[in-house]
């Protein structure tokens, strides 16, 4: 099968390395001392006011980062969807420091940049593991991430087009997320080919679950897809080998090498200094942001 070599990469000291990473992801979820801190939050990021229940019930937040010509046009705006808001906008919310997107975004408008609206949905804290994998294994057996994906896509998707000015097609629709949340991204290109047209995904927990490659396997992307993977080299090894096997199986299935882009980074490391530093670049190769004379 295409899958084989990279099933073989991937599954040294799979069972080892789950339980080691998913104690990170589990701090990774709980709220520190970094929310004493003043809000850092752009004036161009709130709540959604339409309330939201996920799962069924449990109220959840989404925030929504609009454009700063949003107000005074009148066209429309590709959407990002990301995963783990807490940690996208606000020092305040946020596990390790936010990724500064709204600053990001804001800045490349100021240099001439279109850039998208953002709907970025907060994780469910102690939940967080279970609600980001579609796939169980044996510590975490009440996954919930099918109906995650299917909450964005169902719920979250529709409400968005209708209340604001967007591209609500395939191709101006976008998901990106790190760790878990970049498992989550790869899942939703491949299950939702006819929502989503592009995936960041960065320091992908495929250790979380071997079905991650069958599932690729079994489902080919399109070949309009594009797909970013980008990992660091101070991550863990399983980090790095699963995020090669991954492209390579990418690769086997003859994915154009256009529309797929990988990289190990130099220096980085598994926290939000590193997916920050590689925002405005996957915008740009993944053509999410773009000049306003193109």
């Amino acid at each position: 099968m295409l899958w084989n070599k990279a099933w073989l990469l991937a599954g040294v000291s799979f069972f080892l390395f789950a339980c080691q990473f998913a104690e990170y992801e589990n701090q990774n979820s709980t709220p520190t001392p970094m929310s004493v801190n003043e809000s850092t939050r752009s004036y161009n990021v709130n709540l959604v006011a339409h309330r939201f229940f996920f799962p069924e019930g449990e109220p959840r937040k989404v925030w929504i980062y609009l454009p700063p010509d949003y107000a005074k046009s009148e066209k429309q705006y590709p959407v990002l969807y990301m995963h783990d808001g807490q940690n996208l906008f606000d020092n305040s919310t946020s596990y390790m420091g936010e990724w500064r997107v709204d600053e990001i975004l804001n800045q490349l408008a100021a240099e001439g940049w279109n850039v998208p609206i953002v709907v970025a949905i907060n994780h469910g804290n102690e939940n967080r593991l279970n609600e980001l994998s579609p796939w169980q294994q044996e510590k975490y057996p009440d996954v919930a991430g099918k109906f995650y994906a299917d909450f964005i896509v169902k719920q979250v998707k529709p409400y968005i087009d209708n209340a604001f000015r967007t591209h609500s097609g395939v191709a101006h629709t976008s998901v990106m997320g790190s760790s878990m949340g970049g498992l989550m991204s790869h899942y939703m290109l491949i299950a939702y080919p006819d929502i989503f047209g592009k995936a960041a995904i960065f320091s992908p927990s495929f250790w979380f679950s071997q079905q991650a490659f069958s599932f690729a396997e079994n489902n080919p992307v399109p070949s309009t897809h594009r797909l970013l993977f980008v990992a660091g080299s101070e991550e863990h090894k399983q980090v790095t080998n699963n995020t090669k096997a991954m492209v390579s199986l990418h690769e086997a299935q003859q994915h154009p090498q256009t529309n797929l882009y990988s990289a190990i980074v130099d220096g980085g490391k598994h926290n939000e200094t590193f997916w920050q530093e590689q925002f405005a670049f996957a915008l740009k190769w993944l053509n999410i942001v773009g000049q306003k004379n193109d």
